[in-house]
């Protein structure tokens, strides 16, 4: 008979190597693969493959880890490093199942309850190779495992011997079996050394013995974790939200000299804060980057930190597009002083609807690539060297319109300016506008018969006049009647006559060439 399908589904990542792999993010990518050593309490914690096949292994203290390998790279554990690590993959999760919970103590490890996510993904093995493919941009090893307790993944995944795709306990007889195999130090590894000279070497060793002595013994919490684990007790978690702001720092192993060195840390906060903005169902407005650098360099004071803010025009959770963004504004920063820390924050998210899969472009879509344009030249330009046209007070076309910086939070969507089309009735007022394509300054026309000419050819007046007198009040006054004229080949023209006594110096008319349509 099949077991009944359980009421609830975890699922454990348990990160054994996170402390260590923590610490070689802060390395530049070409010293990763160098002998790298993790000391807590003056004793080796965490190796590397490099090291490990030295010698070094971990219990060593300094002295003999070094005396193996000289050129050993040691660093220290951080507690707020390795939670700002931890941290990132419960964001990532966050997209699967609002439950989520973390677990920090000599264990990192990251629950999700998934049994309301299964059908939505297609079951257990597709959400699983979904989730770790959207885990593999932070670069961290885990193990995972699933149980109908939460208990029960973490002991299972911690073990090592249960993970993978398609080894799981799907009930809970199933999950008590596997229980019953795990060492039983895993339950209480502070106490690993006591269960040892007991002689309780598995789990199933430890629940044939009496349960009023183990409590004596080792306290309540040992047989509260394995109640919880077999399903014999609720096991509460306390569910994981997000920060309303986001704010990562990266301490650098080394100092960074140039920008380059630079982009290799700030791509592990990018995707840090891609994954933070997904888990809020919402897109990056903006973000600031902080370089953190010595204090004095070369025997001068130097700013205590250099700010790049950088402004979106289109709210994104693209990670490779922000480090775009990123990078060309690092390639033109000329370095006050070497960096020794990276700090990134995140006050602005718009929580918007991610833009739908298209088959053929749309109108939103050519936007989009468009203003992803604008934010590349605004990165690597300035964002003052970035301008749009907007109007301005003045009748007169060559000052009706200014230059101005784009800003992205303010910047309209894009509208096509069409040129006006010819009325089909000769009877019918042609449609007059004045064109976006203006000569500066504008070019004469000869006359004859006071009718203009352009090339050879006698231009038709097909609209106006349009007529503006201003600038009375400064040097260049305007007396104009705006036409709009035609060629022979049927090109669109707009053309006033200078209305002032004087014509042109040089072609003795006052009819003049201001602009093209089209």
């Amino acid at each position: 008979m099949a077991c009944p399908a359980p009421a609830q589904q975890w699922l454990a990542l348990h990160l054994p190597w996170l402390p260590l792999e923590a610490l070689a993010a802060t390395l530049p990518p070409q010293q990763r693969s160098e002998p790298l050593a993790l000391f807590e309490a003056h004793r080796v914690a965490l190796v590397n493959a490099a090291a490990a096949a030295r010698g070094v292994a971990p219990g060593h203290n300094r002295a003999t880890a070094l005396a193996l390998v000289p050129a050993l790279w040691c660093g220290q554990a951080d507690v707020a490093r390795e939670l700002q690590a931890l941290q990132s993959v419960a964001h990532v999760a966050l997209r699967f199942t609002p439950m989520v919970a973390l677990v920090v103590q000599a264990r990192p490890t990251v629950l999700l309850e998934v049994q309301a996510s299964l059908r939505y993904f297609g079951g257990l093995t597709a959400l699983l190779q979904r989730l770790l493919a959207e885990l593999q941009p932070l670069g961290w090893l885990m193990r995972e495992a699933t149980a109908p307790t939460a208990e029960g993944a973490l002991l299972l995944a911690c073990s090592g011997r249960h993970g993978g795709i398609g080894a799981h306990s799907s009930s809970l007889a199933e999950l008590r079996r596997l229980l019953d195999t795990l060492p039983a130090a895993l339950l209480a590894p502070a106490q690993a050394q006591a269960l040892h000279a007991m002689g309780l070497r598995s789990v199933a060793e430890l629940r044939a013995q009496p349960r009023d002595g183990l409590t004596r013994r080792f306290g309540e919490l040992l047989l509260a974790r394995l109640d919880q684990a077999r399903g014999h007790r609720p096991d509460v978690r306390q569910p994981y939200v997000p920060a309303p702001v986001f704010e990562s720092n990266l301490e650098l192993y080394t100092r960074a000299d140039h920008a380059e060195q630079l982009m290799h840390g700030a791509a592990l906060l990018l995707e840090r804060l891609v994954a933070w903005a997904r888990a809020q169902q919402a897109r990056v407005a903006r973000f600031v980057l902080l370089l953190r650098h010595e204090q004095r360099h070369r025997g001068q004071a130097v700013p205590e930190a250099t700010e790049l803010p950088i402004a979106l025009a289109q709210p994104s959770d693209d990670a490779a597009h922000l480090q775009g963004l990123l990078r060309e504004r690092l390639q033109r920063l000329q370095l006050a002083a070497p960096t020794l820390a990276l700090s990134l924050h995140c006050h602005e998210l718009v929580r918007t609807p991610a833009p739908n899969g298209e088959l053929f472009p749309s109108r939103a879509t050519q936007h989009e690539g468009l203003a992803r344009l604008i934010e590349r030249l605004q990165a690597r330009l300035g964002p003052q060297q970035v301008c749009r046209l907007d109007l301005a007070e003045d009748h007169r076309p060559e000052r009706a319109t200014r230059l101005v910086p784009i800003e992205p939070a303010r910047w309209p969507p894009v509208q096509t300016l069409q040129p006006p089309a010819l009325p089909e009735d000769p009877d019918e007022p042609f449609p007059c506008g004045r064109p976006l394509w203006l000569l500066h300054p504008p070019q004469p026309l000869r006359e004859q018969d006071l009718h203009p000419w352009l090339g050879g050819q006698e231009l038709l007046l097909l609209a106006g006049p349009e007529r503006i007198e201003t600038g009375w009040w400064d040097e260049a006054p305007a007396l104009r009647d705006y036409y709009v004229a035609a060629t022979p080949e049927g090109a669109l023209l707009w053309i006033y006559r200078d209305r002032r006594t004087a014509p042109a110096p040089t072609s003795g008319s006052r009819w003049w060439l201001q602009g093209r349509y089209g």
